[in-house]
């Protein structure tokens, strides 16, 4: 069946870093467009980051010049890699893998950015 394990996540402070990686797995994974969204407490799930069908990358603006999504197909994994974190990033993150009416979620991993 199909997975997407997130990890990475934990508590940092602000200005930190952290690197998220989400496994593949019962899934083409090349074909898919991957991504990561993120929901904050009391918000809705937002996108943060998601390679597009033609390989580009779209960034959400309050993440844009901080965080960087990338690939390795060989690997099954998608990463999102977070610098100079705020506490306004502290949610639960999730991976997403799409292709065409296909739309899967991992279980998320949290994130919190506190001193």
């Amino acid at each position: 069946q199909v997975q997407l394990v997130e990890s990475g996540g934990g508590l940092v402070q602000p200005g930190g870093s952290l690197r998220l990686s989400c496994a593949a797995s019962g899934i083409r994974f090349r074909i898919y467009v991957m991504g990561w969204y993120r929901q904050g407490p009391g918000k809705q799930r937002e996108l943060v980051a998601a390679f597009t069908s033609g390989g580009s990358t779209n960034y959400a603006d309050s993440v844009k010049g901080r965080f960087t999504i990338s690939r390795d197909n060989a690997k099954n994994t998608v990463y999102l890699q977070m610098n100079s974190l705020k506490p306004e990033d502290t949610a639960v993150y999730y991976c997403n893998a799409q292709w065409q009416l296909l739309d899967y979620w991992g279980q998320g991993t949290q994130v919190t950015v506190s001193s």
